[in-house]
């Protein structure tokens, strides 16, 4: 349905208070739409502002989807940025995720950016 929509024109960098359809797909594992979404121009830089405070990194690092993270950060993700939640490795240490927290060590993540937003805390409270 994604390609057929993409096909008929949507518009795959829109984003509303849920964030893009590249941050759903990587909220939901949806790792093929990711990869079409990536393909047909989705930006991963977007931060949405409204209910859901994050980007695609964010998201598939609090669910905990490896080959998502791994995707986006190889697309050039930035695993620095750091929204009203938090960092994606607040998220991965929230969520119990140590694979995703390692690699996103690896990938430079800092260690005691602390979150600005509701949940604030580093990636040290996230995890305790």
């Amino acid at each position: 349905i994604v390609r057929l929509l993409l096909d008929k024109g949507a518009n795959v960098t829109h984003f509303g208070k849920s964030g893009t359809a590249l941050t759903a797909a990587s909220r939901g594992g949806h790792e093929v739409i990711a990869r079409l979404l990536l393909a047909r121009g989705a930006e991963i830089v977007i931060n949405a502002d409204g209910q859901y405070s994050g980007t695609a990194l964010f998201a598939a690092s609090e669910k905990g989807h490896e080959n998502i993270v791994r995707l986006l950060l190889d697309k050039g993700a930035d695993v620095a940025h750091s929204g009203t939640d938090g960092t994606a490795l607040v998220a991965a240490s929230e969520g119990g995720h140590e694979a995703i927290a390692r690699l996103l060590l690896d990938q430079g993540a800092g260690i005691n950016i602390n979150a600005e937003g509701e949940f604030k805390g580093t990636a040290l409270f996230a995890a305790s």
